[in-house]
């Protein structure tokens, strides 16, 4: 018995020397993180390469955009303010209607997933305005709540709604129900199963209608700013789409048109890279 354990005490190191040395997670990590930026830049910027040349076959004077006329817009209303503010004009917009249908949905969501009485009997009426469109509210909107920031919110709000409350019942219905009879046994408080056993469960439901839902009212709140500097006439409400409303009917700058198209679908893109990494980190069982 000393004999072996001797042995294995000097195999023991020999097997440490031999063996190969494990790569650094960084350097595994570097490489493979600048080739993926590098795959998702590539196409955006032979587009680019391909809109520059088409637009150099066109007279010197055309009002077409062009990537270089874009890049100078862009400049002049960095530097202006006139961007940033319109985009966290809209931003705050979205932010504050995501809230409260965030708050709407999670409430009758809950309600509607732990009850199937009440699932069956609100069902049809939520089937019949969910697929109406957030602008055809847009008219009764605008009587109700003139042409400022209440109604950018209703209509943010009305958006964002259904795919949270969508989600939200299918993942509390899809709960287990072992879980929430075990918790009700033991005598924990409806409440405390609520907030500590369903929400949790429901919690990859919900996450999922929530960046949905964020995709949708970002959407909305661009159109709805929109109509609303069309129907007061490019007043001052402000945000990213009315600002493209004045560029589009007063100075007709179709470059500045596509600078704002451009922060809109890159604000998109951050928003579902945060929703992303809020996935991961609430629930890394799934990455």
């Amino acid at each position: 018995m000393n004999r072996a354990g001797t042995m294995s005490k000097i195999a023991a190191p020999q097997a440490a020397a031999t063996a190969p040395a494990a790569p650094a997670p960084a350097a595994i990590a570097g490489p493979s993180r600048w080739a993926a930026c590098g795959r998702m830049l590539a196409l955006p910027l032979l587009l680019v390469l391909l809109w520059q040349a088409w637009a150099q076959t066109l007279a010197p004077d055309s009002p077409a955009p062009m990537p270089l006329k874009v890049a100078r817009a862009f400049v002049t209303l960095t530097r202006s303010g006139d961007l940033p503010l319109a985009l966290l004009q809209s931003l705050g917009r979205v932010l504050a209607g995501f809230a409260i249908a965030l708050v709407l949905a999670l409430t009758l969501g809950a309600w509607m997933g732990t009850s199937r009485a009440l699932r069956h009997n609100l069902d049809p009426i939520i089937e019949s305005f969910r697929p109406i469109a957030p602008m055809a509210l847009l008219p009764i909107a605008i009587l109700w709540f003139g042409t400022g920031t209440p109604t950018a919110l209703a209509i943010v709000a009305y958006a964002a709604f259904f795919p949270l409350l969508i989600n939200t019942v299918h993942g509390v219905s899809r709960v287990d129900r072992k879980l929430v009879d075990a918790a009700r046994t033991m005598g924990v408080p409806r409440l405390r199963i609520l907030v500590s056993v369903i929400l949790p469960g429901a919690l990859p439901g919900i996450l999922l209608g929530a960046r949905l839902a964020m995709g949708v009212a970002w959407t909305a709140i661009i159109a709805a700013e929109l109509a609303v500097g069309a129907k007061s006439g490019g007043g001052n409400s402000g945000g990213i789409g009315q600002m493209m409303f004045v560029f589009y009917s007063y100075s007709i700058d179709l470059n500045a048109i596509v600078v704002c198209m451009v922060a809109v679908g890159v604000v998109a893109l951050l928003i579902d890279r945060v929703f992303r990494s809020l996935e991961s980190r609430l629930m890394p069982w799934r990455t």
